[in-house]
């Protein structure tokens, strides 16, 4: 698998991203809050700060989320019992995507209150 050409890399993660939309709700809504903010974003006409700050957010958390399931499918797999270490990861990989997630919320509050006031 590994040195395999960039179109065939391309085409492993969109299968990955399509895997994640399938079996993931919390992807999908992911998925559904970016594509408000970036509607949000084509209404409102900010300024290219905000649109790189807002999409850079919105990708670390479906990046983060897509990182959350790789790892929770791979330790289901593994090792399927319940143990203190494992649930310690799949706790840790969870709470990196909220703190994202709420930095995420918070950037985008910061905009509407910067918008609302001009």
């Amino acid at each position: 698998m590994k040195n395999q050409p960039f179109h065939k890399r391309v085409v492993f993660a969109l299968h990955g991203i399509t895997a994640a939309l399938r079996t993931e709700s919390s992807f999908r809504l992911q998925c559904l809050a970016a594509l408000v903010v970036v509607i949000v974003l084509a209404c409102a006409r900010p300024s290219m700060i905000w649109w790189a700050l807002l999409l850079l957010n919105c990708g670390m958390v479906l990046a983060a989320e897509l990182f959350n399931t790789a790892l929770e499918q791979l330790i289901d797999h593994v090792h399927p019992a319940l143990h203190p270490s494992i649930k310690i990861a799949k706790d840790c990989a969870a709470g990196a995507v909220l703190l994202l997630s709420i930095s995420a919320v918070a950037v985008f509050i910061a905009f509407l209150i910067e918008y609302f006031q001009m």
